[in-house]
């Protein structure tokens, strides 16, 4: 007998395959086609078409004319006009060509005009539209101010990339590229590859040289990254212009604050702080033995704060270390350190007549 367990997983798989199986059953059932009623209400829907269930929104069909062996994707909006019911006058606002691909969750909205040629494939959520909001009366809310109208053609052919936006007037031209992502305004020519917001020619055809980078929107590194996915294992790059001491960004400072006498003249080789016989040329050259071990080191150079007893020894012993550069003042001890300081508040002298005030008086 099976367990609790396997009989509550097998109950699952066979409602997950119902609900599978009616699903598609679901969607079979609610595609758009030239034979279905809905499909009967466009201005003209041609065999072969579909658009997929479940769609998006869909209004103003009697404007709208969609080609031969086109398909929409699911969720695809196509709207003639502001709402249902708007009157768009006898001719179609919007024409989509035979075999276009519409990718999933793009938006067509026409007002005035959008002609879509054949072959025109796009990917999931691009948006057209003819019409935008107008901006005129800078005191008047833009969401009241009359839109305007401006008519958009797509030639045949044409790629549009995932999320590309086309604004209204603009004219894209046939077999053309538009990156994913790009707005789309103004015209564009033929057989090139658009990219950008707003979108540029960064490729061309020519049919003597064939496909051609455009210098707007193209750059050094681009070039480099294309060889290297070309599989080019030396791309050029070129070196910068000058590489000299003049060409650095630090150029514009004095020459001395980046090499030169500064680093070797007197103010390594003068005077120091430990004696006078630091100076020379101990510090003007590669730390070799004789400055270490000569003269320098048994004279007076070690007089001062440097000397400790730590150095005394037969080994060091002789005047260079017993000399009056060693000589100095006696040591204070504690004793005489503080009658010292303490000796003006202790002493019974009068204070001087200048330092009375009216209180101590």
């Amino acid at each position: 007998m099976p367990s609790l367990g396997n009989w509550r997983r097998w109950r699952r798989q066979v409602a997950a395959r119902i609900i599978h199986a009616a699903w598609r059953r679901i969607q079979q059932a609610g595609t758009i086609t030239a034979d279905t009623a809905a499909g009967r209400r466009f201005a003209a829907f041609g065999p072969g078409s579909l658009i997929a269930f479940p769609v998006g929104t869909v209004y103003g069909e009697q404007w709208i004319e969609i080609g031969d062996g086109t398909m929409l994707g699911e969720q695809v909006s196509v709207c003639a006009g502001m709402m249902p019911g708007h009157d768009l006058g006898p001719r179609s606002v919007l024409r989509i060509g035979d075999r276009c691909v519409i990718g999933r969750g793009s938006h067509i909205v026409a007002h005035h005009s959008i002609d879509i040629g054949d072959d025109v494939y796009t990917g999931p959520y691009v948006y057209i539209t003819d019409q935008n909001h107008s901006y005129a009366d800078p005191n008047l809310p833009i969401g009241r101010q009359w839109p305007v109208n401006a008519p958009v053609r797509i030639g045949a052919g044409t790629w549009l990339g995932t999320g590309v936006i086309v604004l209204p007037g603009s004219v894209i031209g046939r077999n053309v590229v538009v990156a994913a992502g790009s707005v789309v305004r103004g015209e564009i020519g033929d057989r090139c590859v658009v990219a950008g917001v707003p979108a540029r020619v960064i490729k061309g055809f020519d049919p003597e040289t064939g496909w051609t980078r455009s210098g707007s929107g193209y750059s050094e590194a681009g070039e480099v990254l294309s060889q290297v996915w070309a599989g080019d294992p030396s791309p050029a790059v070129s070196a910068p212009a000058d590489l000299s001491p003049a060409g650095r960004p630090d150029s514009g400072r004095p020459e001395s604050a980046l090499a030169g006498p500064a680093l070797a003249g007197p103010g390594l080789a003068g005077p120091s702080p430990v004696g006078p016989s630091s100076a020379g040329p101990a510090l003007a050259g590669p730390l070799a033995a004789p400055a270490l071990a000569g003269p320098a080191l048994a004279g007076p150079a070690l007089a001062g704060p440097l000397a400790a007893p730590a150095l005394a020894g037969p080994a060091l012993a002789g005047p260079a270390l017993a000399g009056p550069a060693l000589a100095g003042p006696a040591p204070v001890d504690a004793s005489s350190l503080a009658d010292l300081l303490l000796a003006p508040v202790l002493s019974e002298e009068p204070i001087p007549e200048p330092l009375l005030t009216d209180r101590d008086s």
